[in-house]
């Protein structure tokens, strides 16, 4: 078995064993407040295009910009959640086309984009720019893995949408290359 096949094989049983550990972890808070957070895709693009290119700023990686392919792939996604009521990473086969993901869920209307994006830039505390899996302060390295997929150098391409529920909103991001590459570091 060839070097790149073992380094697929170790990153599909990595991915294949966070996926196992019950998927992300759902948002809820109490609400101050009864009126709904704003929407629409142009804030949700503008809240992912600028918290992503502040956070790689920070680290010196150039910008990322937004993929309509990508946002429609997340929006079927989403919807697919939404749908089900199963938050979970996609199922997705190794190779040519697969897509990063990064997955948020709270309760409906309560969150602004950019509330959803700090969650997962939170988690820059725990980041160590070590290859992954070992990037974690923590040692799981499910307590980064939305900062590192942000953060990924090679990462050059966004996309995201949300659906919803009558209590849950579900925001997909997919990106392109994809990050978290088992074996090397975000950047």
């Amino acid at each position: 078995m060839t070097l790149k096949r073992q380094l697929a094989a170790a990153a599909l049983l990595f991915l294949a064993s966070a996926c196992a550990q019950g998927g992300p972890e759902r948002v809820v808070e109490r609400r101050t407040t009864e009126t709904p957070a704003p929407r629409g895709a142009a804030l949700l693009r503008s809240a992912v295009i600028d918290s992503h290119n502040v956070a790689r700023a920070a680290v010196g990686v150039p910008p990322i910009a937004w993929n309509d392919a990508l946002a429609a792939s997340a929006k079927a996604y989403a919807d697919e959640m939404a749908r089900t009521r199963r938050f979970e990473h996609a199922h997705q086969v190794q190779g040519p086309g697969r897509e990063g993901e990064n997955l948020w869920t709270g309760t409906r209307d309560a969150y602004a984009y950019p509330e959803m994006m700090g969650h997962w830039l939170a988690e820059r505390k725990d980041f160590v720019n070590l290859p992954v899996p070992a990037a974690s302060r923590t040692g799981t390295f499910g307590d980064v893995g939305h900062y590192t997929q942000i953060v990924w150098r090679g990462s050059t391409e966004v996309g995201c949408a949300m659906a919803s529920t009558a209590r849950d909103d579900y925001l997909v991001c997919r990106y392109s290359p994809p990050g978290n590459v088992v074996g090397e570091r975000a950047y």
